[in-house]
């Protein structure tokens, strides 16, 4: 047996009732959807959204073992006080040929696209000291955090080496990096010229207060470490040009393993890559020794 009340001046049963109830609520839902949202709200919606944004930490790597170990966890701590998703992927090269830092880039790119929504594109041996520097997802540009007014080394004004963060989309636009470095140095500046050409403004941090001394912790030790900067063949002129042939379409590797490891208990992937050269053009991915002299 039903019961009977009275809605809105109207006695109706019980079943009357569910199906009129029901009704209002579905109008009220209606009405209150097509309400204008708040900016606080707004501005809300968009911080959940962005920071929901996972980052691929890109890190070329040969031979950096203890500057490795100091970087895994300097980054967590950085990092997470940012609450930024992200995770390490360092891209090995185990090869015998030169180091090309741009290409195992485009690897680990290639690596990880599906997943990741921007890389940093990541020195092992420069450490952020600053807390102002961030590394949130870059919206309508490039960001470059090591600007050449905090960078220990260099200070030129197209300068983005370093660390750079770049969205997926705008990777794939210029083609990711040349594969023609082999080598130290040039790659970063020949990247330049790519995002000035597909017109990407390239930004840097503002209202930094701490200079080239004290932003970075710059790691690397140059007389344990020379950098490889042999110039053979016609890589000179070559390298200092606009490759407007290679990038990451056709960079050439394989990946011969993948592993998990654990630093200091954080998870960081190594992906260990062989990168493939074309001697007929770059043969300078292998210089050759130079004669030595004999005294007589």
């Amino acid at each position: 047996m039903y019961r009977s009340v009275t809605l809105m001046g109207y006695r109706v049963t019980g079943s009357k009732c569910l199906t009129v109830c029901l009704g209002l609520t579905f109008v009220m839902g209606c009405f209150l959807a097509s309400l204008p949202i708040s900016t606080e709200q707004k501005t809300r919606q968009i911080s959940t959204t962005h920071s929901k944004k996972k980052l691929a930490i890109l890190v070329p790597f040969r031979d950096r073992f203890e500057e490795l170990l100091e970087f895994v966890p300097h980054m967590h701590q950085f990092l997470t006080k940012q609450n930024i998703p992200y995770h390490i992927f360092i891209i090995q090269q185990k090869d015998s040929n030169r180091f090309n830092r741009a290409s195992l880039i485009n690897v680990g790119f290639l690596y990880t696209k599906k997943n990741y929504d921007y890389i940093a594109m990541h020195d092992v041996d420069l450490l952020p000291m600053n807390n102002d520097l961030k590394y949130d997802y870059p919206l309508g540009c490039v960001f470059h955090i090591s600007s050449p007014q905090t960078h220990p080394k260099y200070h030129y004004d197209t300068f983005i080496g370093g660390i750079l963060l770049i969205r997926r989309e705008d990777f794939e636009l210029v083609d990711g990096m040349s594969n023609n470095y082999w080598g130290w140095g040039l790659e970063d500046d020949e990247f330049y010229v790519r995002l000035k050409d597909a017109g990407l403004k390239v930004k840097r941090p503002d209202n930094i207060s701490t200079g080239p001394e004290n932003t970075f912790k710059h790691i690397h030790d140059k007389t344990y470490r020379k950098r490889d900067m042999r110039k053979c063949f016609n890589q000179r002129e070559v390298t200092r040009r606009r490759d407007r042939v290679t990038g990451l379409h056709d960079v050439n590797y394989t990946i011969h393993s993948t592993h998990n490891v654990t630093i200091d208990s954080l998870p960081v992937t190594v992906l260990n890559v062989e990168l493939v050269c074309n001697k007929t053009a770059t043969p300078w991915c292998q210089c050759p020794e130079p004669t030595k002299v004999k005294k007589t």
